[in-house]
């Protein structure tokens, strides 16, 4: 699980990797306290305070041998995570390492998977996150990987198994680091790295942000809430215009902070961490800008892992529904949509913290289902007054009910018709009328109430799961 060259210079007391440095640049000023380290040691643990958040947090020491992790430091880093369990803290990790070492074979090999075992137990008990700030390979790439958030620094981080040296020796594929693990192949190509960090100080305060967004989330206090605005003035007039979704969550969250996870990757629907009415909740939400806001395979993988995430640490989830259906075509079959598709509807269906949907224009087929609907156990579903939910678009479903009648009509009578048969069919289908009828849609809300009627839905819903719920007040 090594790629790197772990041969390195001795380190010295102003080396920018010095281990402690980082962590004390990662704690709030003067909490930073370093627990004693086994002999040859390659991570350093400490305790101390994010934004006045008690948390654990270790550190690869890329100043000896790149960083390379012995058992010695895969056993730090357990050492780590069995203590923010016990405490029920969140642990951070700051990478910089070449992966396993060579020189201790087996030994080394053997630790690495302690570490890799330890961060599963802690999954969904604790919040986890990686920030990479230099090279990560084999081991310390997988590490951060089996973590809830990833923080790549484009300045200096790189993710990969194996690195270029190895890819050229054995694939004779030409490629350098960044090429390889950079932000370009971990932010926009394989989805690895949920977050973007201009630098290693940038990298260090956006781990501090998602943290405290995780550790500690806070309720609903309507009085944060401040003037009502109105949100459908973000959309265009006409209904069948694609637009960007990020102005809308803009508002929608407290004083526009929003995380946004993974934003360059499967780009049809975004997903991040922002406050309402002071409580973190975590945002789904279509985009209409990317191949009209469709569900594929991608979006479908991006959004499960989102919603299982913000599930398993007791995080809210608002769900702003926008979307046409499934992206049809075989590239998409032969990717798995199915299969990623069902662990959307997996997710959802399971997840036991509130969660409110908002369908803002349009629901149809099996993507309104998938978008955290009411037959999955949606807290509260609400509709914008001229939102649309139905198998799909009246025009759509005209033009497949009635393809006989509109082909006889001819040129020239076919556009009337057209219209009349929509309109019918718009009639029939019931839309959101249908839905309250049913119940599948709980109210209709005025876009100026959007973010009121959310907050109140969520602080009506008791939290049902969360690691923070076990520490006593």
């Amino acid at each position: 699980m090594t790629a790197l060259d772990t041969r390195g210079p001795s380190a010295t007391v102003a080396d920018p990797r010095d281990p402690v440095a980082r962590l004390e640049r990662l704690l709030d000023p003067g909490s930073a306290t370093v627990l004693g380290s086994a002999v040859g040691a390659e991570v350093v643990v400490a305790t101390g305070l994010v934004e006045g958040i008690p948390v654990v947090a270790y550190c690869s020491d890329a100043t000896t041998m790149a960083g390379a992790l012995g058992a010695a430091g895969a056993g730090q880093v357990v050492r780590a995570i069995e203590l923010a369990v016990r405490r029920r803290q969140p642990v951070i990790g700051l990478w910089h390492s070449g992966g396993a070492k060579l020189a201790d074979g087996v030994e080394s090999m053997d630790g690495v998977g302690r570490m890799f075992a330890a961060m599963t137990r802690a999954s969904g008990v604790v919040p986890q996150v990686s920030v990479i700030l230099g090279p990560a390979a084999g081991a310390a790439a997988y590490g951060p990987a089996l973590t809830d958030v990833v923080v790549l620094s484009t300045g200096s981080g790189r993710l990969f198994v194996t690195g270029p040296d190895v890819v050229r020796s054995v694939t004779g594929e030409e490629i350098d680091q960044e090429g390889l693990g950079g932000a370009e192949a971990h932010g926009r190509r394989s989805g690895v790295a949920h977050l973007l960090a201009d630098s290693e100080d940038d990298a260090l305060r956006t781990g501090r942000e998602v943290t405290a967004l995780l550790a500690a989330p806070g309720s609903v206090d309507m009085s944060l809430l401040g003037e009502e605005e109105d949100l459908r003035l973000l959309l265009p007039d006409n209904p069948r215009r694609a637009y960007d979704v990020h102005p809308l969550l803009a508002r929608l969250v407290d004083g526009g902070r929003f995380h946004e996870f993974q934003p360059k990757w499967a780009r049809n629907v975004v997903v991040g961490l922002g406050r309402l009415a002071g409580c973190s909740v975590g945002v789904v939400a279509n985009n209409p800008l990317r191949k009209g806001g469709c569900l594929d395979s991608l979006t479908a993988e991006k959004a499960s892992r989102f919603v299982r995430m913000c599930d398993s640490l007791g995080i809210p989830l608002v769900v702003v529904v926008d979307v046409p259906g499934y992206l049809p075509g075989v590239r998409q079959e032969w990717e798995g949509v199915v299969r990623r598709g069902a662990k959307l509807l997996h997710a959802f269906a399971e997840a036991v913290v509130p969660r409110v949907t908002l369908i803002t224009r349009k629901a149809y087929g099996g993507a309104y289902i998938a978008m955290n609907s009411r037959s999955l156990g949606a807290t509260a579903v609400f509709a914008w007054p001229e939102a649309e939910v139905a198998v799909m678009g009246a025009e759509a479903a005209v033009k497949v009910l009635h393809r006989k009648k509109l082909a006889a009509a001819g040129e020239d009578g076919r556009p009337a018709l057209l219209t009349r048969l929509v309109a019918e069919q718009e009639q029939a289908a019931g839309g959101v009328r249908r839905g309250l009828a049913l119940g599948v849609v709980d109210e209709v809300v005025e876009p100026a109430r959007t973010r009121r009627r959310i907050a109140e839905a969520i602080a009506a819903t008791p939290p049902a799961r969360g690691w923070h719920a076990n520490i006593p007040l």
